[in-house]
């Protein structure tokens, strides 16, 4: 199993859930608290190469770079890795435009799983960019990763709140990891 072989005693916590919901400032903001790394999402540094013309394909690889990039950053990291995504993302994704999930993807979501994954309410104000899509939809996508992280049987907190707020609540989930 990955997790034991490669990451050992470190906790990897994910931030997940839909698009425009302070993932990346989440992340960045656990990290500058615990002093250690977070791990960028990767889709973003793939599609500003290739542009939201993505395929299947594309997002199998975005989720292969993901993995390697949490790899790179283990040795960066003290006693917290917080990842930007996760392979829920990209189940979910996959799931949602193309109708079906690469079996790699599907195999990782089991395979590489997180000591304890914050889910993002979509109580934010959407921010659009141009790599995101659905501004419509959030609630109905946050609905699916309830759904999946349910049936995985995944240890997850819904993180809701405003700025500071929202930052101090993920605080509070990971420091009761930790004395768990």
């Amino acid at each position: 199993m990955i997790k034991k072989k490669i990451f050992g005693m470190l906790k990897r916590i994910s931030i997940t859930g839909p698009e425009s919901t302070g993932k990346s400032e989440l992340a960045a903001g656990l990290a500058k608290h615990y002093q250690t790394v977070y791990v960028p999402e990767y889709s973003r540094e793939y599609l500003k190469e290739i542009g939201t013309n993505y395929t299947l394909d594309d997002v199998l690889n975005i989720a292969k770079g993901q993995i390697f990039s949490e790899i790179r950053f283990i040795q960066m990291a003290n006693q917290y890795l917080f990842c930007d995504t996760d392979m829920l993302v990209a189940k979910i994704w996959c799931r949602e435009v193309f109708n079906e999930c690469p079996e790699w993807i599907e195999k990782m979501l089991i395979e590489h799983t997180y000591d304890l994954y914050l889910l993002c309410y979509p109580d934010l104000v959407w921010e659009p960019d141009a790599l995101r899509e659905n501004p419509e939809n959030r609630k109905y996508l946050f609905g699916e990763f309830v759904k999946e992280l349910e049936l995985q049987n995944f240890n997850y907190q819904i993180v809701k709140g405003q700025g500071i707020e929202r930052l101090k609540n993920a605080i509070t989930f990971v420091d009761n990891l930790g004395a768990a």
